[in-house]
C-alpha cells in the first residue's frame, strides 16, 4: 500500500446554493479521494479576476495515498458530478464548484495541467485565510515560508468574512475513543493493510505481526507434518511478546492501540496445523498465556472467500504462500468462525470483503470505517 500523504484543498463556489454545493463536496472528496481529517470556517469573498457574485470558500486537509495526477482526475470527476463542466479558456468565470490543490505535503510538481505548490496561493486571501484554520505545519518548499508569512505578506486587501461552520465527515468517527482494536482474517484477507489504514488516519499506535521474521514458516509450507508444532509454538511465543509489550507501554502521542492480529489466533491455527496429540499439549500452554492477554475493545474479522483470498496471496507474491492450497484456508476461516461463535464476552463485527478494495477504492474503505461505527452505536 502505497504511504499516505497529507494534501491541503480549497473548495469555492458562487452559483446556486453555495453552502451546499462545499458540504456535498466535501462528502464526496471523503468518499472518492481521502478522509477528511481537518475543514476550515466557511468565508464569504470577492470574486477573484473577474465581476461575479460572491463566493462561499474553505480549505480541507485530506488524507489519502493516491498521486497527485489520480487525485487531480478524481476532482475533474466530483466537480462534474456537482454541475461544473470546465470550459476551454484560462478566463476566470461563475462556477458551481472549484476545487484546486494547495499543496500534497513537501512536493513540488510542475506539468502543463498541475502545480504544486499551486502557483497563485500566495496571491490569494481567500486561499490563505481558510488554512490558517487548518492549523497545519508546513513550510512552502519553493518560497520556504510557513502559511503565518506568506498571509502576513500577501497584498491582496479583499474582503473576507466568515459566514459559519461546516461539518467534516470524520467527526461522527469514534472509533479513536476506543483503547485497543483487533483486526482479524485469514491469510491475504487485508488485515494489516486496513489496520494500518486505520492507524494513518486515527492516530493510533499500530502493532503489526512479525510473521517474516519467523525460520519455520517457509520449512513450515514446505513439509507441514514436521514444521507445524515448532512454527506454532514460536508464534504464540512472540505473539505473546510483542502484545504484552505493546499493550503495556502507553503511548503520550497516540490515542488508542490498533493491531493486525489477536492472541486467539495462535489457537485457531494451531487446531488446523497440529496432530491431536500436539494440540492438546499446545492448548495448556496457550490457555495459560490466554488468561493474562487483555481483550480488544473491538474485534473486526474480514471475510474473504477463497477464491479472493488466492488471488491476494498470489498478486502480493511471497514465494513460500504460494503453493497454499484453498483447502487450508477453507479450514482456517472455519476455524476463525466456529471461534467466534463461542466468544459471549467478545465485541466481535465481522466484515465480508469479498468484493471490496479499501486500498484503491476510497469508497470501499468508508464502507468499512462506516460499518464499524455503527457497531459502536449499536
Amino acid at each position: 500500500m502505497s504511504r499516505q500523504q497529507n494534501v491541503v484543498l480549497s473548495l469555492g463556489s458562487n452559483i446556486g446554493n453555495r453552502l451546499e454545493n462545499i458540504q456535498n463536496c466535501i462528502q464526496l472528496i471523503h468518499e472518492n479521494i481521502g478522509l477528511v481529517l481537518r475543514v476550515s470556517k466557511l468565508y464569504e469573498t470577492p470574486a477573484w479576476g473577474f465581476e461575479s457574485d460572491d463566493f462561499y470558500n474553505c480549505a480541507l486537509l485530506v488524507h489519502t495515498s493516491f498521486s497527485a495526477e489520480k487525485i487531480l482526475k478524481k476532482i475533474a470527476n466530483i466537480e462534474k458530478e456537482l454541475g461544473r463542466f470546465r470550459k476551454r479558456t484560462d478566463l476566470y468565470e461563475a462556477r458551481v464548484i472549484d476545487i484546486d490543490i494547495i499543496m500534497i505535503e513537501d512536493l513540488v510538481v510542475q506539468t502543463d495541467h498541475l502545480q504544486v505548490p499551486h502557483s497563485q496561493m500566495q496571491f490569494r486571501k481567500f486561499v490563505l485565510l481558510p488554512l490558517l484554520d487548518l492549523k497545519i505545519d508546513y513550510n512552502h518548499p519553493v518560497l520556504h515560508q510557513s502559511i503565518e508569512q506568506l498571509y502576513r505578506s500577501c497584498e491582496d486587501e479583499s474582503k473576507c468574512e466568515v459566514v459559519g461552520d461546516l461539518i467534516l465527515p470524520t467527526k461522527k468517527y469514534s472509533i479513536n475513543l476506543l483503547n485497543y482494536i483487533a483486526i482479524e482474517g485469514n491469510i491475504g484477507a487485508g488485515k494489516t493493510t486496513l489496520a494500518t489504514r486505520i492507524s494513518e488516519d486515527f492516530n493510533a499506535k499500530l502493532v503489526l505481526e512479525r510473521f517474516a521474521d519467523n525460520p519455520f514458516l517457509p520449512k513450515f509450507y514446505k513439509d507441514q507434518g514436521r514444521y507445524a508444532f515448532p512454527l506454532e509454538m514460536s508464534f504464540l511465543a512472540d505473539r505473546y511478546q510483542q502484545l504484552a509489550d505493546d499493550l503495556s507501554q502507553f503511548d503520550l502521542f497516540k490515542d488508542f492501540v490498533v493491531a493486525d492480529y489477536h492472541i486467539f489466533k495462535s489457537l485457531i491455527f494451531a487446531k488446523v496445523t497440529l496432530q491431536e496429540d500436539e494440540f492438546r499439549l499446545y492448548k495448556t500452554l496457550f490457555d495459560i498465556i490466554y488468561k493474562e492477554m487483555p481483550k480488544p475493545d473491538l474485534y473486526v474479522y474480514l471475510y474473504q472467500n477463497t477464491d479472493r483470498l488466492l488471488k491476494n496471496i498470489k498478486k502480493r507474491g511471497r514465494s513460500y504462500e504460494q503453493e497454499i492450497p484453498g483447502e487450508y484456508l477453507e479450514k482456517i476461516n472455519q476455524g476463525y468462525l466456529d471461534y467466534i461463535k463461542t466468544q459471549t464476552d467478545l465485541n466481535v463485527l465481522v466484515i465480508d470483503v469479498s468484493e471490496y478494495d479499501f486500498v484503491k477504492k476510497q469508497t470501499d474503505y468508508i464502507k468499512v470505517l462506516d460499518a464499524i461505527q455503527e457497531k459502536l452505536d449499536s
